[in-house]
């Protein structure tokens, strides 16, 4: 009787690279809580500091990570079986941020269809609303706080706009750069996915122009009630994705000029570009939700 053979399950050796992106996360959440506690008080402190360190580690991490996950998959230590599993495990990880940025809709949905209306007095609750806020009027964006503070709300026109063609075009040369790679055309590969990053490098710029022009000339900053936080968060957490994923991809573009990934063989950059057309998704919901309605 013929002994059945099992197909190999490469275990990695301990790796220092979690426990740096546990103190990159760690960072960036005491950093960033600090820095939007600064920003709303109108005081200084090390909070930004502690955020672009917090960044900078998380970078450093992401990128020694990936290097050992390239030299595992390289020598050939990798089965169809782990490829299986990085499959789920990437597709676990993108419905994990569908419920990431569903929470954050789930809040603007809250304050602009239940907390404002209610506020205004609707449902029999005028004398709270008296009490509350006496000239509250439910309005969305809402552009005035309780304090007095007003703000512009930001169009959807010029940069939104500009960024939302950016990001469409974008997951266009995302696709063809993975037809290409399918069809072992090197060259197309290269120039697709180099346009996709520099793409995703342009929208981070206009994106980091677009709060400079809403702090300085239209008020609209993290002291702007309801409407600004949410703003910010939305947008800020996007644009967080977009570096994220354009890191990503940029690696993939590195590694291909190296002569990495065949027809065959991509799941890597295939699991790039998942969650860069994720991201394209995400804008054009939030394009829609936050600048249009």
């Amino acid at each position: 009787m013929a002994q059945q053979e099992y197909e190999k399950y490469y275990v990695p050796d301990s790796s220092p690279w979690p426990i740096v992106g546990a103190v990159a996360l760690f960072l960036i959440a005491v950093g960033a809580g600090n820095f939007v506690i600064e920003q709303t008080k109108g005081t200084s402190g090390y909070g930004g500091y502690i955020l672009i360190a917090g960044f900078a580690t998380l970078i450093f991490m992401l990128f020694g990570w990936f290097r050992n996950q390239i030299h595992e998959s390289m020598t050939g230590l990798y089965s169809a079986q782990l490829g299986r599993s990085y499959r789920q495990g990437m597709a676990w990880f993108i419905f994990s941020e569908v419920m990431f940025f569903g929470a954050f809709f789930g809040a603007l949905f809250y304050a602009r269809m239940i907390a404002i209306p209610w506020l205004g007095g609707s449902g029999n609750n005028g004398a709270t609303n008296e009490v509350l806020w006496p000239t509250f009027q439910a309005m969305w964006p809402l552009i005035e706080t309780p304090g007095g503070t007003k703000t512009e709300a930001m169009g959807w026109y010029g940069l939104p706009l500009i960024n939302t063609v950016i990001l469409l075009i974008s997951s266009v040369t995302c696709h063809f750069a993975h037809v290409a790679l399918e069809e072992n055309k090197r060259g197309r590969l290269k120039l697709m996915l180099g346009i996709t990053v520099l793409l995703g490098a342009i929208f981070m710029s206009l994106q980091v122009e677009e709060y400079i022009h809403a702090y300085q000339e239209m008020g609209l900053t993290l002291q702007s009630g309801v409407y600004g936080n949410t703003f910010f968060l939305l947008t800020g957490f996007h644009g967080l994705h977009v570096t994220l994923g354009a890191i990503i991809l940029f690696i993939m573009l590195l590694r291909i000029f190296k002569g990495h990934f065949t027809p065959d063989d991509h799941f890597a950059f295939q699991a790039g570009s998942w969650y860069w057309h994720f991201v394209d998704v995400v804008w054009v919901m939030l394009f829609f939700f936050v600048y249009i309605l």
